[in-house]
C-alpha cells in the first residue's frame, strides 16, 4: 500500500513508526487534553438545555403587563414660602390591559409568536379551616396556557381540569392547609369577593416558594375575584426563537405601548452564570490547546535533532526543502489526529458514563444528555490544525538544514 502514497507521506509515517515511544506519548497527551474538551463541552450543553428547559416550561417566553401609574407631582406651599415640589408614586393597583384584545388579536398574526394566552393574576388568601395562607391567583384558559407553561408535565396527583370551581394547587400549600384532593378550599381576594373551589390537582414545579403560593383557576374565576370582568392583567407569550425573545419584547413594546419582559430579562442571574460557565470552559479549551500544541512541538523539535543525518541524506539525494517541510507538519498533523480521535472517542464515552451514572434520588437522570455530532468532528478538527500549527517551527527548521552540515552532524 505504501508504493501507492507520496514519497512525504511515506517518509513521515516511517519516522513516526520508529519513535514508537514519543508517537505513543504525545498520542496520549493530545487524547487526554481533545478528551477534556470533549467531556467538559457536552456536560456544559446538557446543563445549559436542562436549566433552559426548566426556566421555559414553568414560564411564559414574554409577558405582558400593564404599565406603571403616573407619578404625580404635589405641592405643600406655605404662605410666603415657595417649595418645590415632590413627587409621590402612586400605588400600583390590579388593572386590566387596556384594549388587550386587540393587542392580542394582532401578536396572534405575528410570525415569531406561537401562542398567546391572556391570563389574569391577583393576590387572595386560601383559607381552609383555622388554616389560612397567602397565594398567587392564576386566571388561565387551560387550552392554551398548558402550551405555555407545562403544568400537565408537573402534575404529581388529580388532573389539570381548571373548572369555573376548580382550583389547581402546589405540594407545599396543600401540605400547611392539609388538604388533598377533592376537598374544598375557600379563596378570598383583597377587593372582598371569595369563591369555595374544589382541588382537582396538586403540582410540584420544584421550587419551594412557587408551591406554597401559585395557584391556577379558570379565568372568569380569577377576573370575578378581581372585579375585573372581561379583564386580564397579562398576555403570555411563546416565540419560535426563545433567544430572540428580549428583541422581540421590544418591538411588541414599541408597537403597543405595552410593557413587555422577556425571560431573558427576568431570569438575568441565570445568564450571568451560563456565560460565567462558558468562559470557563472557553479558557479550560485555550490552555488544553496551548499544551497539546507544545508538546507536539517539543516532540518534533526532538525528531528533528534526532533525525538530522538522515534529513541530511534526504537533501543530498534530491529532496526538495518543500518536502522536508511537508514530511514534519504530517507528522503533526498525524500525530493530532490519531489523538483527537481517540480523545473523541474516549470523552463521548465518559460523558454518556457519568450521565448513566448520576441520577436522582427517584432514579430519572440527573440532567438530559446533549450530545451534538459537530462537538466531536469540530474537536478533530481543531486538534488537527493545532498539531499542524505547532510542527510548523521544528518543520521549517529541518527544511533549512545544510545537508553537508547536517551529515557531519
Amino acid at each position: 500500500m505504501n508504493r501507492w502514497l507520496p514519497f512525504e507521506w511515506i517518509a513521515a509515517i516511517r519516522f513516526l513508526k520508529e519513535g514508537r515511544t514519543q508517537t505513543l506519548f504525545i498520542i496520549t497527551a493530545v487524547a487526554i487534553g481533545v478528551a477534556v474538551i470533549v467531556f467538559m463541552s457536552a456536560l456544559l450543553a446538557s446543563l445549559q438545555a436542562n436549566f433552559i428547559k426548566r426556566v421555559l416550561t414553568s414560564q411564559p417566553h414574554i409577558q405582558l403587563i400593564p404599565p406603571d401609574e403616573i407619578a404625580r407631582p404635589q405641592r405643600f406651599d406655605r404662605p410666603g414660602l415657595a417649595v418645590a415640589a415632590t413627587v409621590q408614586r402612586p400605588a400600583q393597583r390590579i388593572r386590566s390591559i387596556d384594549q388587550w384584545q386587540k393587542i392580542a388579536a394582532l401578536l396572534k398574526t405575528w410570525p415569531d409568536i406561537t401562542n398567546v394566552s391572556p391570563t389574569m393574576v391577583t393576590s387572595a388568601l386560601a383559607v381552609r379551616g383555622d388554616s389560612n395562607r397567602s397565594i398567587t391567583v392564576t386566571g388561565i384558559d387551560p387550552d392554551i396556557y398548558f402550551r405555555i407553561v407545562k403544568i400537565p408535565d408537573y402534575i404529581v396527583a388529580g388532573q389539570t381540569r381548571v373548572l369555573t370551581d376548580d382550583i389547581l394547587i402546589g405540594t407545599e400549600l396543600a401540605r400547611d392547609l392539609g388538604v388533598k384532593l377533592g376537598d374544598k378550599m375557600i379563596v378570598s381576594a383583597a377587593t372582598g369577593a371569595s369563591r369555595v373551589l374544589t382541588i382537582t390537582g396538586i403540582f410540584d414545579l420544584g421550587n419551594k416558594a412557587a408551591n406554597q403560593r401559585s395557584t391556577f383557576v379558570a379565568l372568569r374565576t380569577a377576573q370575578a375575584l378581581s372585579n375585573l370582568v372581561g379583564g386580564v392583567t397579562t398576555i403570555d407569550l411563546t416565540v419560535k426563537d426563545v433567544y430572540a425573545a428580549d428583541k422581540i419584547a421590544n418591538t411588541i413594546g414599541a408597537a403597543t405601548g405595552v410593557e413587555a419582559d422577556s425571560w431573558i430579562k427576568t431570569n438575568s442571574q441565570f445568564f450571568t452564570a451560563v456565560n460565567a460557565q462558558t468562559l470557563s470552559n472557553t479558557v479550560i479549551r485555550i490552555f488544553v490547546g496551548l499544551s497539546v500544541a507544545f508538546g507536539i512541538a517539543s516532540v518534533l523539535v526532538v525528531s528533528v535533532i534526532q533525525r538530522s543525518k538522515d534529513i541530511g541524506i534526504l537533501r543530498a539525494m534530491g529532496t526538495a526543502q518543500g518536502q522536508i517541510l511537508r514530511i514534519f507538519l504530517l507528522q503533526g498533523g498525524l500525530l493530532a489526529l490519531a489523538g483527537a480521535i481517540v480523545g473523541a472517542s474516549t470523552g463521548g464515552c465518559a460523558i454518556v458514563f457519568w450521565h448513566s451514572y448520576l441520577r436522582q434520588p427517584d432514579g430519572t437522570e440527573l440532567f438530559p444528555l446533549v450530545i451534538d455530532p459537530m462537538l466531536f468532528v469540530e474537536a478533530i478538527l481543531i486538534a488537527a490544525v493545532t498539531g499542524v500549527a505547532a510542527a510548523a517551527f521544528p518543520a521549517f527548521g529541518a527544511a533549512k538544514l545544510d545537508p553537508v552540515v547536517a551529515i557531519r552532524g
